[in-house]
């Protein structure tokens, strides 16, 4: 994620934002990802939702951005376990999901690392 210094936390903002909320109108995909490890992945989801849409609320606003900035890094790499287990489990033996849907899990991965910088530069500039 590249831009000025106020596209890059805006989009951030948006991104985790609209992704919070979905968390929230769509909980069924977050639950299902949820490494089988961790307990009530129904209230992980709800957590994590609430999480994205505080930083994204961080985020939003000046005074807050610093603070927004490293909670977002720090949510980014939170939730990566999940993206892992993703991608495990859509290749799983028995796994029914399309092709689409393996490529997608597995190109999430290496994608987090920019996600995680790009809210640590915001960070930083704030």
């Amino acid at each position: 994620m590249t831009g000025t210094p106020h596209r890059l936390p805006a989009a951030l903002a948006a991104l985790l934002g609209g992704a919070g909320v979905l968390h929230f109108v769509a909980p069924r995909p977050f639950i299902g990802i949820v490494p089988r490890s961790l307990p009530r992945p129904e209230a992980l989801v709800a957590l994590s939702g609430a999480a994205e849409i505080g930083c994204a609320a961080l985020l939003a606003v000046p005074q807050t951005r610093r603070v927004g900035g490293w909670a977002s890094a720090a949510l980014f790499v939170g939730v990566y376990p999940a993206n892992v287990s993703m991608a495990l489990r859509s290749t799983a033996r028995g796994s029914r999901r399309p092709v689409w849907y393996r490529v997608v899990a597995w190109a999430r991965l290496p994608l987090q690392a920019p996600l995680v910088l790009a809210a640590v530069r915001v960070a930083r500039r704030a």
